[in-house]
């Protein structure tokens, strides 16, 4: 495995190894975009990648666009960075390169005028405004710009995202149909500890009092799914009344446009946030109609 800090590097290894096909056809090429201090959510998308791609890249980049302040904040500053560690992690996975630039590499300039490095940016709109986006203004257009050029910089035939990222997912999905990539976003399912806790990197910050917390996202969806709950409103009222959780938000949206509605009447996407001690969790699940009680509305 080979770890390419350039781009100039990256895009050379690609373009020698893509043409190495016996019988002379394009090798394909599959992307898993991280931020590192992965874990086995990354592993699943890694190999999902490795059963489907001739050539499997992983990029490594915490990038300071989606962070506030452009990354002026404790929240970028303190965010893992282990590069050793994730390369052997990703090498043990049968990843054939890593791509894992510095900020500069990725955004000339920006050491010295953030506020204007790039300066053209993707903006994702009104499903960029809500939910997350809400809470932290500018993030998805930090993650729709990083991964336009991570598209052009790879080229790949796949790209393989997770489905705890359940808004993430939905952006970089019409990033793709509205800007007419060429690449399969492969969304991959949600993977969960044994205590049901949606495996994250944040999760390195949890104590394990507040990791015993944080099963209350979790728990809370099923029960929707489950009909545990009379109504999404006292699902809500439910979690933010859980120990040690501060509520963000407990909704259903339209899985498509992230539109929210007020009836599992067809598939939805309940999704979550909430604080647990100093981390801020997210946490979705998918639900068919026939998944909840006909009095799960508002």
């Amino acid at each position: 495995m080979q770890i390419f800090e350039t781009i100039t590097g990256m895009r050379e290894f690609l373009a020698h190894n893509k043409a190495q096909a016996a019988d002379g056809a394009t090798r394909s090429v599959g992307l898993v975009p991280t931020m590192g201090a992965l874990h086995d959510g990354h592993a699943s998308l890694v190999r999902a990648a490795r059963a489907a791609n001739d050539i499997v890249v992983a990029s490594v980049f915490v990038n300071p666009l989606q962070f506030s302040d452009l990354g002026d904040c404790d929240d970028y500053r303190n965010y893992p960075r282990q590069l050793d560690a994730d390369a052997r992690f990703l090498e043990s996975l049968g990843v054939d390169a890593v791509f894992a630039p510095s900020v500069e590499e990725m955004y000339p300039g920006f050491s010295d005028a953030p506020e204007t490095s790039p300066q053209i940016w993707v903006r994702t709109g009104r499903m960029g405004e809500i939910l997350e986006g809400a809470s932290r203004p500018g993030h998805f257009d930090g993650v729709a710009t990083v991964v336009a050029k991570l598209f052009q910089i790879m080229a790949p035939q796949r790209a393989y995202f997770g489905r705890k990222d359940a808004q993430q997912l939905a952006i970089v999905e019409a990033l793709v149909r509205d800007l007419e990539f060429t690449v399969e976003i492969c969304g991959m399912p949600i993977v969960r500890g044994a205590d049901g806790v949606a495996e994250s990197s944040r999760n390195l910050r949890l104590s394990a009092e507040q990791r015993r917390h944080a099963r209350a996202l979790s728990r809370t969806l099923f029960g929707v799914r489950d009909g545990e709950f009379d109504s999404v409103s006292d699902a809500r009222a439910h979690l933010a009344a859980s120990d040690g959780v501060e509520l963000g938000y407990f909704c259903l949206v339209d899985p498509l446009n992230l539109r929210e509605v007020d009836a599992v009447t067809r598939p939805a996407l309940a999704l979550t946030a909430a604080w647990v001690g100093p981390v801020r969790l997210i946490d979705n699940l998918l639900l068919e109609a026939a998944d909840a009680s006909p009095e799960a509305h508002e």
